[in-house]
This record gives C-alpha cells, sequence and structure tokens, in this order.
C-alpha cells in the first residue's frame, strides 16, 4: 500500500477560525501538580473545538470536561465529561488532540483535561473558557443569512424535504456561484437535485464542468442517515458566499457538485432504503431505482474525478470517522491506492491535527462490512476510476463521547464532522489533483488494455495501519474464491435483441428499464451487427462490464456470450474486416479495410499498414500500434481509440454515433489529427493526446 507524505493545507477562516485561549497568567504560574496535563490549548472551529495539551508520560487515557459558562465565566450547569481521548484515536501520540462537538455553536464553556492511568484519576488542568465559533454566515448578508431546519431549531429538527428545496433555490438565486439542476426524480416524483459550484460562476454545461476535474459528494442515499445531509446543506452555503481566498481559490480550479438527496423518499419517511423498499446503496451499478440511474447518468456526463460518499454507522465503538475506499478487485490498482492515501495519508493526519478520530470501515468491534460488491456506489465509482471513500458518521457516541445520549448533541457531532471531512476532501483534491488525474489517466489505460484476470466478487486488503492508530479491526479479507474468478477474459459480450431490448420487471411496480437504456447510463459504447449487439471490454469500465453481462456475475443483468478474440498471432497481408473481428496480441503485417456494417475490436496489437474504416458500425483501438495512417468516417455506433500509437495521419470524419461521443483518449499521433462533421464531437475524458503535427476541426483541443 502506498504511503505519500502528509498533505500540508493552509486552513483557512472557513473551515476553523482560530481561537486559542491561554490559562490566565495566575494560573499559568501555579506550579503543576505531578501527573498534571499542562499547555491545555481550545482552537474553534466550524462546529467543534479542539483541545490540545502536553501528554503525561505514562497515562492510559485522557478525559475532557466540558462546562457551560456566562459571560463572567460563571459556570450556568453541571461539569460534564464529554470525551476521552485514547491512544488509537489518532497517528502521532506526541500531540493529543480531541475534536469536542455536541454544543451548540456560538456558546461559551469551560474546558479542562486530566490523565488517567489504568483507572486512576490524575489532577485536572488549568481550565480554559472560549466562545465557540457561530454558524458560519453573517446574518445581515443576504445568502449568508440562510439558516437550514435543522441549524434554526438547533438539531431539534432535520431539514425537510420541501425547506431542502427552499434552501437550495434561495441559494441558486443569490449567488452567481451556484446552479442547481435536476437529475431525475425519485419513485414518489421527488426532485433529486445537484448544486453545481463553481467561480465566479459555474460552467455552463455537464461537459464543459467535466473539464474542470470535477468533485463529487453524495450526502443521503440511506434515508435514515441524514446527519451528511445536514452537512453538504450547510458546505453549499459556505461554498456560495464566502470570500475566503481558500474558497474562491478551490472553486475557481474546480467545479463542486453536491446531491444533498438522492433518496428523497426515503428522507421523507425515515426509511433506509426508496419508497420501494430497495437499499439503493446496493443498486448503484444494476440502476434499477431511477434514483441511481440519475446518480450514474451524472457521473457518466458530469465526470467527477473524485468522490465522498456519506452515511451513519451504528457500531458505537467505532471511531467518529469510518471510511473505506473502493475495495473490489476490479478496480484498478492507481484508483485503489490514490483513494487509500486520501484516506491513510491525508484524513488520518488531517484528523489528528483536528481532534477527529478517522479510521478504517469497521474500526473497532467491527464486523463483515464494507465488502465487494459492486452494487455499493464506493466500488461503482472506483470501477469507473474514479478516486473516492465512504465515509460514516459513528450514529451514537459510545465510549468516548460519553455525553452524547442528548439526540441534539449527537446530531451536531456526526453533522459537524462530516462538515470537516467534506471540506478535507475539497482541499485533499485542490492539493493532489495532479496525482489524481495521473491514477485516473493510468486506471482508464489499463482497463481499456483489457488485460488481467476478472473477478466477480472479492475485495483488496486493507492491511491494519500500525498501531496504535485504529487499524487493530480493519475490514475483512473478503478473498475472491475461486469459482468466481475468470482468468481469460473475453474481448467482448454478444446479447441478442431480446436481452438487449427486451422489457424488464426489476424495476417500481414490476416495470424496468431494458438493458440497453443502462448500458447507455453507464456510458458504454456498443456494436450492433447483423448478428447481435457487442459490448467490447476495451473501454474505460472494463472491469464493470463483466459483473452485468457475465455469467459469472452475481448481481448481473442479464448472460451475455463471452466472444474471444478472432485474430491474434501474425497475419502478413491485407485484411478485409466483415462482422464483428477482434484483434488481441496480433501482428498485421499489411492495410487493413473495414467494410461497411462491420466491426474492428484490438488490444495489444501492431498493424503494419494503414487501417480505413468508411461506414463501418464500431472501431475501438487499445494500448495498439498502427504504423501508417488512420482513417475513421461515417461510423454508425462507435469510435474509440485509448492509448494509442499512430504513426501517420489521423482522420475521423463524419462518424454519427448516437448520443455516444467519439473516444480520443491518451494517444500519440505522428502526423496531422483531422476531426471534421463528427456528431457528437470527439472527446479526451479529460486525457490529453500527443501530437505531432498540426490539429484541427473539432480535435483542435483535444
Amino acid at each position: 500500500m502506498r504511503r505519500k507524505r502528509s498533505t500540508l493545507i493552509a486552513v483557512s477562516t472557513l473551515i476553523a477560525i482560530t481561537l486559542t485561549t491561554a490559562p490566565s497568567p495566575a494560573n499559568a504560574q501555579r506550579a503543576a501538580e505531578p501527573n498534571q496535563v499542562n499547555a491545555l490549548t481550545v482552537r474553534q472551529a466550524d462546529g467543534f473545538a479542539t483541545l490540545a495539551w502536553q501528554p503525561v508520560d505514562g497515562a492510559t487515557d485522557y478525559q475532557i470536561e466540558r462546562t457551560p459558562v456566562d459571560a463572567d465565566n460563571t459556570p450556568t450547569g453541571a461539569p460534564t465529561i464529554v470525551g476521552i481521548w485514547r491512544p488509537n484515536r489518532q497517528i502521532n501520540q506526541e500531540a493529543p488532540t480531541f475534536a469536542d462537538a455536541g454544543f451548540n455553536p456560538g456558546d461559551t464553556f469551560q474546558w479542562r483535561v486530566r490523565a488517567r492511568t489504568g483507572t486512576t484519576e490524575q489532577p485536572y488542568s488549568d481550565p480554559v473558557t472560549a466562545t465557540t465559533t457561530a454558524p458560519w454566515g453573517n446574518p445581515a448578508n443576504p445568502g449568508q443569512q440562510l439558516r437550514t431546519q435543522w441549524e434554526t431549531t438547533h438539531a431539534a429538527q432535520y431539514t425537510s424535504d420541501t425547506d431542502e428545496y427552499a434552501y437550495t433555490a434561495a441559494l441558486d438565486a443569490l449567488s452567481d456561484r451556484v446552479r442547481v439542476v435536476e437529475l431525475g426524480r425519485t419513485v414518489q416524483n421527488r426532485p433529486i437535485n445537484m448544486l453545481v459550484i463553481g467561480h465566479p460562476t459555474p460552467p455552463a454545461t455537464p461537459a464543459a464542468v467535466a473539464a474542470t476535474s470535477p468533485v463529487a459528494v453524495n450526502c443521503n442515499v440511506h434515508g435514515n442517515e441524514p446527519g451528511d445531509r445536514e452537512a453538504c446543506l450547510i458546505m453549499a452555503r459556505e461554498l456560495a458566499f464566502s470570500t475566503d481566498p481558500r474558497t474562491t481559490d478551490l472553486l475557481s480550479h474546480t467545479t463542486v457538485l453536491i446531491v444533498p438527496t438522492i433518496n428523497g423518499d426515503g428522507r421523507a419517511n425515515n426509511t433506509r432504503g426508496n419508497s420501494t423498499g430497495q437499499d439503493l446503496n446496493r443498486d448503484y451499478s444494476l440502476i434499477r431505482q431511477p434514483e441511481t440511474a440519475a446518480y450514474i447518468k451524472m457521473v457518466r456526463d458530469y465526470r467527477p474525478v473524485a468522490g465522498y460518499d456519506g452515511h451513519e454507522f451504528g457500531n458505537s465503538r467505532a471511531g467518529d470517522l469510518p471510511m473505506l475506499p473502493p475495495r473490489h478487485q476490479n478496480v484498478a490498482q492507481p484508483i485503489f491506492d490514490q483513494s487509500q492515501d486520501m484516506i491513510e495519508g491525508h484524513m488520518y493526519t488531517k484528523g489528528a491535527e483536528a481532534g477527529w478520530w478517522a479510521c478504517p470501515y469497521g474500526c473497532e468491534g467491527g464486523g463483515n462490512v464494507g465488502l465487494s460488491e459492486e452494487t455499493i456506489l464506493r466500488n461503482t465509482l472506483g470501477l469507473k476510476n474514479v478516486t473516492n471513500s465512504l465515509l460514516e458518521l459513528r450514529s451514537s457516541g459510545g465510549q468516548t463521547r460519553p455525553d452524547e445520549g442528548n439526540t441534539a448533541n449527537n446530531r451536531r457531532r456526526k453533522t459537524y464532522s462530516a462538515l470537516w471531512t467534506f471540506q478535507q476532501f475539497l482541499d485533499y483534491h485542490r492539493t493532489d489533483l495532479g496525482d489524481i488525474l495521473h491514477a485516473r489517466t493510468e486506471a482508464i489505460e489499463f482497463q481499456a488494455a483489457n488485460t488481467g484476470r476478472l473477478v466477480f466478487r472479492g475485495s483488496r486488503p486493507i492491511p491494519a495501519h500500525p498501531a496504535p492508530h485504529p487499524g487493530d479491526s480493519p475490514p475483512p479479507l473478503d478473498a475472491p474464491p475461486a469459482n468466481l474468478i475468470l482468468d481469460n477474459a473475453p474481448c467482448a459480450y454478444k446479447l441478442t435483441d431480446a436481452q438487449y431490448n427486451g422489457a424488464r420487471t426489476d424495476g417500481p411496480g414490476g416495470v424496468g428499464t431494458t438493458v440497453a437504456q443502462r448500458i447507455a447510463a453507464h456510458g458504454w459504447k456498443v456494436i450492433k451487427t447483423d448478428d447481435g449487439y457487442y459490448v467490447p471490454l476495451n473501454q474505460p469500465e472494463r472491469g464493470l462490464i463483466p459483473l452485468l453481462l457475465d455469467t459469472l456475475g452475481v448481481e448481473k443483468l442479464t448472460d451475455g456470450e463471452r466472444i474471444y478474440p478472432t485474430l491474434t498471432g501474425r497475419r502478413n497481408g491485407p485484411l478485409v474486416v466483415s462482422g464483428f473481428t477482434c484483434a488481441a496480441d496480433a501482428t498485421i503485417n499489411g492495410p487493413v479495410t473495414v467494410r461497411a456494417g462491420a466491426a474492428l475490436v484490438t488490444t495489444a496489437t501492431t498493424i503494419s499498414g494503414p487501417v480505413t474504416a468508411t461506414g463501418a458500425a464500431g472501431i475501438l483501438l487499445a494500448d495498439s500500434t498502427v504504423n501508417g495512417p488512420v482513417r475513421i468516417t461515417n461510423t454508425t455506433d462507435a469510435v474509440s481509440i485509448i492509448d494509442v500509437t499512430i504513426a501517420g495521419p489521423a482522420d475521423l470524419s463524419a462518424n454519427t454515433t448516437g448520443t455516444d461521443s467519439p473516444l480520443l483518449v491518451g494517444t500519440t499521433i505522428r502526423g496531422p489529427l483531422t476531426c471534421t462533421g463528427n456528431n457528437p464531437a470527439p472527446s479526451n475524458l479529460g486525457i490529453a493526446n500527443t501530437v505531432h503535427g498540426p490539429r484541427t476541426g473539432q480535435c483542435a483541443a483535444l
């Protein structure tokens, strides 16, 4: 597992308004008692306070005491133990910190900390008094004055669907940075809205947003887990109106996509599933429900390069913020590594600074959680080459937060810990975008090469993080069973018309969208020939395609027919392609001509001669070399050129592939590149091509 350097990020007033109060001079001069905590400081942040102190030799843990006080520092309530610091909370033991949350922001408190050796309590530190940071936004400023229902009721109520719509509409109306778009509708016809946030204004189209390497936060898939949703709504206000340099810099370099409530029906009814009872986080690959279909289409069109998915976790012994990367073994290694770096390289480090306990999903006392189902969003996104993580908010305070029998306090801790996480996620994207994009490029090229085995269930291991940080109960290994491994990957899957276009009964009310519609929602290329519909595997989402179309698929759409390469090894002389031809690990010494209505798919193949296709059904070239010119015109279904070296001019013209853009991705062309009259225009998926010659027409910027 890769362990990168810790990324240092400037903490802005948006995330943490620093207000550190030291002990009074009189107290500071008093001699410390044996084993007394010294140098206690309290730094105020967005909905929480970070306590820091010098460690005491031999201490087993520390108790954090909080007392409400008035403006004269007179107690207005009883002192309460609100936190327990234990060594497994953070990666650096030399500088213990604790994020105290669960109070009403804006109130004033006194804090003390004491060490314990075993069960023996040591003397308290000198007290520190400070006023906590009020909810973000100046009440006198339009836009900033907006508050959610959760905020106005002091966490007594969650924000209703109608209040959410009014709040997000107000953000849209009052901030040039925000545009609210409707991604779709729930089963019960509630809108699924997404906030598109950029500076000074967000890009106007999905393609333009995609060009900014956007980030996406999915806030509330399980309707009875709303803490992340409230955090998202607060963060949206901060992003919409803050003049903080960090915020304007961030939004000037990317676009933030926030989906507050994909499961509006479940949220309205406070149920885990949607109105049909479907757990939507077991449907992102199958997309049987309109909610998941809307999200997956968004991923296809807006192409986020990084994402977070918000949940709540019932294990009261776990950390504050259990996190987990995409573990499915078909996820490309660079995406898994980058996701792990975001969690362990960034969140663990920053959590130790802020006092939050970030840990692997499961943490202490974890069970069989975080496995390999491709239906889970973090795995689906990983299979779509998105660096991402699941976030769990521990739903009850547990042993380390003993004061959270108070419902409002518990809700505040969950929500503000989520807000901290999402803001850190944005900072990670800002500072590590180069690494994120490099991982994405490597993943797409690896997937399109169609190399390596296919695993139908099985997770990458999450090794325990070095003690004493919480790695004592990492997620289970979940190794793939032998009967769910396919070592010899096919070139493509062929579907009959009945399989591809036939009626389905697996949707709401027994009516489902067709396989054709779901494949289109995923954005996969399909080639129609006289004998069926072909879905090649030399595509960016190669790891996901077999899970839905192979007979070994555990949760699949249909049993497609495996099509293996028809051309391997050496072939001398001209090649005329009719029907569907797949070349893998082949050497073709001669010109290649693809006839009208035919299809050519290649991987790891060298062609010494020109490639000419006029009126073909599909041309998909990946991880290959063409020693000659390439001319592809009037294609009807699919064009894809990924990680190919072309020793000659390339011409993509008059290809009309419906809603499916031709791809020209990460390719080197030793000659001119011409693209004219393609409908739609070609795309490079944000991965630039190298062209040794003039670029003209639609490919001028690719």
